[in-house]
């Protein structure tokens, strides 16, 4: 090929370069001048001014109601079943007639015992006669010393013959009484088990069961973290003490009479780390059922003072918790905070706020670290929080 054609093709190829490598810092050049985006614009938002303020609220355990006494009724002799003196559920009051048990056989067996105790105390007189008369004829040598000896024998055994009678009497006559059966204590009866006819056995058969209802016990198993506050608690004295102790019943309504702990158990089960602790209810309506699930509501200290926010101000990231706090020229900025109880439609601050700081409460999802924004009125700007009577959500 010619050196001239070569040349041509390289000066060409050269060419091509100066102009791409023109093109390129024409770019650069023309977006060095472009103009920059625009800030957002300020996100419309309602503020909240925070402030310390006394609530009362209650905290809540999971308890269960217990009756204070309660018996199963067995029968302690055989039978058949011969009356229910009481319908299913009847309110008993204490030594009331149950239930009866066939008492013929054991009637009868009272009356032999009875005889064989007659006829004992008979042989206990003849006896002592013969042993009296014999002790006389030998002061005068007129008896044989055998005799005597033999009389004062049959003396002996016609006591101990005449005891073992009286023995029987009261165990059969303790069968005829096992044949009635009446309630230990006043309560409620429960579904009877058995029926007019059934034949019932000791040790095998239960009857019904009776519990007392009126008053009535909670048992709740406290963290034993819990267990210096609840002793306080047990130690308040006056109007305070009548209103610690509250009741959330199973359809969320509060019963209307207050309790006071009867006793905190000696000693923490190990392998749950709780201790059980029983407050007593007033029952005369008989609301309270022995089994039924509850919270027993424990009142707070009203009297101490607690940053209180809009729960619908709260952001929950992870785990943690968040709120934007308006600081310097409208800029927003998230601040972790440490929560407490929910009361209502607030929240209380542990921690991660001051008084009189001011946090956004409506609008806070279109919001970002540094964001400006506009409070909507000064309205918003809520000066005080609300130190009404509340009950914390479940």
């Amino acid at each position: 090929m010619p050196k001239s054609s070569v040349y041509m093709k390289l000066n060409f190829k050269q060419l091509l370069a100066v102009c791409a490598a023109a093109a390129l810092v024409s770019s650069c050049g023309s977006s060095g001048n472009a103009v920059a985006p625009k800030a957002p614009p300020p996100v419309p938002v309602a503020i909240f001014a925070v402030q310390k303020g006394s609530a009362v609220y209650y905290d809540q355990y999971p308890a269960t109601v217990v009756a204070l006494n309660e018996v199963q009724l067995r029968p302690q002799v055989t039978g058949y079943i011969t009356g229910v003196f009481f319908k299913d559920g009847q309110h008993v009051s204490k030594g009331q007639k149950l239930y009866a048990i066939d008492q013929q056989q054991y009637e009868a067996s009272y009356n032999q015992a009875v005889a064989n105790l007659n006829v004992a105390k008979a042989n206990l007189g003849k006896a002592q006669q013969d042993a009296d008369r014999y002790a006389e004829l030998q002061k005068n040598d007129a008896i044989a010393r055998q005799t005597v000896e033999h009389a004062q024998a049959d003396l002996q055994a016609s006591k101990m013959q005449l005891e073992a009678a009286r023995a029987n009497v009261a165990s059969v006559q303790t069968n005829v009484r096992y044949s009635t059966i009446f309630a230990p204590f006043e309560g409620t009866i429960g579904i009877s088990q058995v029926k007019m006819g059934t034949a019932v056995s000791p040790g095998q058969t239960i009857l019904n069961t009776l519990s007392s209802d009126n008053p009535i016990a909670v048992d709740v198993a406290l963290d034993q973290k819990e267990i210096t506050r609840f002793l306080m608690l047990q130690q308040k004295t006056g109007a305070d003490k009548d209103s610690t102790f509250s009741l959330a019943l199973p359809d969320q309504s509060v019963y209307p009479y207050s309790g006071q702990i009867s006793f905190i158990d000696r000693a923490v089960d190990p392998q749950t780390g709780t201790i059980k602790t029983r407050i007593i209810f007033p029952n005369k309506e008989k609301f309270l059922k022995a089994g039924m699930s509850c919270n027993i509501r424990v009142k707070n200290n009203g009297n101490s003072q607690s940053l209180l926010i809009p729960a619908k101000a709260v952001m929950e990231q992870m785990g943690e918790y968040f709120v934007f706090v308006v600081g310097d020229s409208n800029k927003v900025a998230q601040h972790k905070i440490q929560t407490g109880q929910v009361i209502n439609d607030k929240i209380m601050v542990k921690s991660g706020l001051e008084e009189n700081d001011k946090i956004v409460i409506e609008g806070v999802q279109k919001l970002r670290e540094g964001a400006v924004v506009i409070p909507k009125t000064d309205s918003a700007i809520v000066k005080k929080t609300d130190s009404s009577t509340v009950t914390p959500k479940q």
